[in-house]
């Protein structure tokens, strides 16, 4: 399978940011905080950041072998996230849409 070679565009990275923080939020919300997905032993609540270097970028290096989200392309941004969502869905019953240029648009 062909992926995309355009590189994101600030739409896009705007959109993986959204993504992050609404994915902390939901997670959070499901009572799923970072000690019951990867830690048993401590309670920790995620973050846009956490999201970012505990859940996305170990998929994007499995994947893609890429450590920088900066060097991702269109369509592998939407592997990885399919991977993610899929994943979320099937263990923990969480899906979070991609965020569209709506929404983007709703956060100006």
């Amino acid at each position: 399978m062909e992926l995309s070679k355009k590189m994101r565009t600030i739409q896009q990275n705007r959109a993986l940011h959204l993504y992050f923080t609404q994915l902390a939020q939901e997670l959070n919300g499901a009572g799923l905080d970072m000690r019951k997905t990867l830690k048993p032993e401590i309670a920790i609540p995620w973050s846009p950041e956490t999201i970012k270097e505990y859940i996305w970028r170990p998929v994007q290096m499995a994947q893609l072998q890429k450590q920088s989200t900066t060097e991702l392309t269109s369509g592998e941004i939407t592997k990885i996230w399919e991977t993610l969502n899929r994943h979320l869905g099937e263990s923990f019953g969480v899906y979070v849409p991609f965020p569209s240029e709506e929404s983007l648009m709703e956060k100006v």
